[in-house]
């Protein structure tokens, strides 16, 4: 494949388009002359058949309320199947606004206030707020790091569950920011945990289609043949597979009766949001007609990652890139050149990029940092660049 034409012919300027990664940089990182590599978003345009199916729904010039046709269902469950092996049907889908969003409404759908939620650090830092912001206990179990390759070690997952009368587990699959792609076997045994301690299990499961081919992504709705699906609230979306998170529009999975009935008291108790018409537009012709483009964004994506990985081998030796099993998020450990807690000033000041850094995904992440991989080579190039030169000059 041709890396450069490629970003040529797909990759777009979008400072100066209202867009939060490249816009917010004044009041977010307090400095608008960064390169922005943080927000889980693309400078890739969508697929070809996404920008056609709406345009020729904005041609049509009504926006008014809409609602999910059988096509989206037959094109979303046709991917779901051919791609993780999961069957669906009408009954198991909600829709929603975002996988965020829908991270509180499952704390505040199956728990109390005060009741403890448990997460696995360092991890997506909505998952914090989720738990917080809607006053319940925060447990959390911090995942070991291997040099790079973490892992949960289950006899401490179960005793922070024990010890603290847990009810729920937040459970990022794969994993932000860490990039694992955790193995059946390892579904298998968190999910043991959780049912013989009664926990109900939420899978943020929006980066499933970022698995590469030696690390193939399983469903928690999969693991063993859906022994855990009684216990499983699955959320996912056509949103970061095909860059489309600004058209608002996500799934809930649900197998379980009544699980499904709790869940939809809830909503109904809040207000039953309507569907984005221009999300179900857009996702639906993504999941027909972008998987050839998913398929050129995946090996630009592991391209770019493999550039970083080995410019990094080569200048800096002590550098510690995450194998990159899932995402499209690189988690880069600089503690090797300099304290931890310098990490932070470093990439911004110095290397001027606006990365997530460790401390936002856990309270003891200093010295780490998020570099989002999927963008321009330029992009990247230019940020191993700045700090190869900079760590070389401290």
């Amino acid at each position: 494949m041709d890396f450069e034409k490629f970003c040529r012919e797909n990759c777009v300027e979008r400072r100066g388009t209202g867009t939060l990664k490249w816009d917010s940089l004044q009041e977010i990182f307090g400095d608008a002359d960064l390169l922005p590599l943080w927000v889980a978003d693309m400078e890739i345009q969508s697929p070809a058949a996404v920008r056609e199916a709406l345009t020729k729904r904005v041609e049509h010039g009504v926006f008014g309320y809409g609602k999910v046709e059988d096509s989206y269902y037959d094109a979303f469950f046709a991917w779901q199947k051919k791609h993780h092996g999961m069957d669906l049907a009408k009954e198991n889908v909600r829709f929603a606004t975002g996988v965020v969003g829908s991270l509180y409404a499952a704390v505040r759908a199956y728990t109390k206030e005060d009741a403890s939620v448990i997460i696995c650090p360092p991890v997506y830092y909505p998952f914090y707020d989720a738990i917080l912001n809607t006053g319940r206990k925060l447990v959390t179990c911090d995942l070991d790091n291997h040099e790079g390759h973490y892992s949960l070690d289950l006899e401490k997952f179960e005793k922070e569950i024990a010890d603290n009368n847990v009810e729920m587990f937040i459970l990022c699959s794969p994993h932000n920011p860490v990039c694992r792609v955790w193995t059946e076997e390892e579904l298998d045994g968190m999910l043991d945990v959780c049912r013989r301690h009664g926990v109900l299990v939420v899978s943020d499961e929006i980066h499933q289609d970022f698995a590469y081919e030696e690390n193939p992504f399983t469903s928690s709705a999969v693991v063993k043949g859906g022994k855990y699906r009684d216990m499983l609230i699955i959320l996912n979306a056509g949103s970061k597979t095909f860059n489309l998170a600004g058209l608002i529009h996500s799934h809930v999975i649900i197998y379980d009766k009544k699980l499904m009935e709790t869940y939809d008291a809830y909503i109904k108790s809040i207000g039953s949001p309507e569907v984005n018409l221009m999300g179900i537009t857009g996702v639906e012709a993504a999941y027909r007609g972008g998987e050839e483009w998913f398929a050129n964004v995946k090996a630009l994506i592991r391209h770019n990652y493999d550039y970083m990985k080995q410019e990094f081998a080569r200048e800096l030796p002590k550098i510690v890139v995450t194998p990159l099993e899932g995402t499209y998020l690189s988690w880069i450990d600089l503690r090797g050149y300099m304290e931890g807690d310098k990490v932070a000033e470093f990439i911004q000041n110095k290397c001027r990029l606006a990365c997530d850094v460790g401390e936002w995904f856990s309270f003891t992440g200093h010295g780490f940092v998020r570099i989002n991989l999927a963008t321009d080579t330029k992009n990247i190039k230019t940020a191993v660049e700045r700090i190869i030169t900079n760590i070389k000059a401290l």
